[in-house]
């Protein structure tokens, strides 16, 4: 490399001589400034949860809403809870506010294993990875599952936050017709033989909209039908264990031809609290890692003092005698809104009666729109969720949910006395 020459630097020239030249401009032209790029495509696959919206409508305190599926704030054991937080902050508060594992704490993993086996599900610590809520657990398995394009099959109606999580993964999706016992097995097996989905989304137990619950044969159906056709099953459970009648069905994930292709999506928000944001999945250990991985990029863990707390809480109180209580005050509940509805509905209207959960689906009458409705419900003070949102495929204008946990039976006989003002 020939040496560069260093150039002396011109003297300075008085400040009376120097050259004028024009100011730096102080702002620029719109032609001059680059637009940012858009928001992203998958976006427009993706709809605003209009629960969320009637929600934001309905949060005056004089409004009695049937439109949130929200546990009752009144029964959460405040005291346990407290205390679960005091205990883990005196004795360790180093380890509970310092990051963990992905996988979770393992006392927790520990005890929500021994509860799946209590259930009938045999299941070890290490089957499980502790999320930010059941709704996370979805995310990470549309994440580890889902390229663009691939087929989700869902139940017509489906969980609203389940639709927006599969158009967020560019998935498409493809509902199965169901009936008053859930999806109907015949139509699973023809449309999966059509469309070579990579995952069947359901809620069996207690379903959310409709509380509809798959019987034992349909669930073996359904397991079947995933093994001849080589799909994955997710099999959501938040309101497993909010029993009030009739006995308990397995869960899929412990039928002997979905077992190794079956992941089970699990909540503390129906059972404890829902700000907690704790859920579980437990899934076959090539498809658990997968979720670990997509985990670590999502939030690296969940948080710890949370989990901490809730472990010390499995520890020092009886989850199942609250869950007990739960069921006994949302039974009242359920009966309540039962009772009331022949009188609140029109003449030729049809609802179900859930054996557990949180919602009761009903049908208005043939040229009733529940959505049309609504806003005439909200100036009664009132609310409700209509039914067309939850469908996939053709909606029912005429279907509406309503939940029944988060009002006592006298809330809920004033809020049916404003539906009749409005429907009849």
């Amino acid at each position: 490399m020939p040496p560069v020459a260093l150039v002396p630097e011109p003297a300075a020239q008085p400040a009376a001589a120097q050259p004028a030249t024009s100011r730096p401009a102080t702002s620029r032209s719109a032609a001059d400034v680059a637009p940012t790029p858009p928001l992203a495509a998958r976006l427009g696959n993706v709809a605003s949860s209009p629960v969320r919206e009637i929600l934001a409508l309905t949060a005056r305190p004089e409004v009695i809403s049937f439109a949130g599926g929200l546990p009752a704030p009144e029964l959460f054991d405040m005291e346990g809870i407290r205390a679960a937080y005091e205990a883990v902050l005196t004795d360790a508060p180093g380890s509970a506010l310092q990051y963990s594992t992905t996988e979770g704490d393992p006392g927790l993993r520990e005890a929500v294993a021994a509860r799946l086996t209590v259930r009938g599900l045999a299941t070890a610590a290490d089957d499980l990875l502790v999320t930010t809520g059941s709704q996370q657990a979805l995310t990470l398995l549309a994440t580890a599952l889902l390229e663009p394009g691939a087929v989700v099959l869902v139940e017509d109606p489906c969980y609203l936050a389940a639709l927006q999580c599969f158009g967020f993964a560019g998935a498409r999706v493809v509902p199965v017709p169901t009936d008053e016992d859930g999806i109907i097995p015949e139509a699973l097996d023809e449309i999966a033989a059509r469309e070579k989905p990579v995952l069947l989304y359901v809620i069996p137990t207690f379903q959310n909209p409709t509380g509809r619950t798959l019987p034992l044969a349909r669930r073996t159906a359904v397991a079947e039908a995933a093994a001849r056709h080589g799909f994955w099953i997710a099999e959501d459970d938040p309101y497993g264990e909010l029993r009030f009648d009739g006995e308990p069905v397995p869960l899929l994930a412990g039928l002997p031809a979905a077992a190794d292709r079956t992941v089970l999506l699990g909540s503390f928000s129906k059972v404890m609290a829902p700000g907690l944001r704790l859920g579980y999945l437990r899934a076959p250990a090539v498809l658990r890692r997968a979720c670990v991985i997509a985990k670590q990029a999502a939030d690296l863990h969940t948080s710890t003092v949370d989990q901490a707390a809730v472990a010390r809480y499995l520890r020092d109180r009886d989850l199942d005698a609250h869950v007990a209580g739960m069921r006994a005050a949302y039974r009242a509940r359920r009966d309540a809104m039962l009772d009331g509805l022949p009188a609140a509905l029109p003449e030729g209207s049809r609802w179900n009666r859930p054996e557990g959960g949180m919602f009761v689906w009903a049908t208005l009458p043939e040229g009733r729109d529940a959505t049309a409705l609504l806003p005439a419900a909200v100036d009664r003070n009132v609310a409700y969720v209509p039914g067309a949102p939850f469908f996939s495929g053709t909606p029912d204008p005429a279907s509406l949910r309503l939940s029944f946990t988060t009002h006592t039976p006298a809330e809920i006989a004033e809020g049916l006395r404003r539906l009749a003002m409005v429907f009849t």
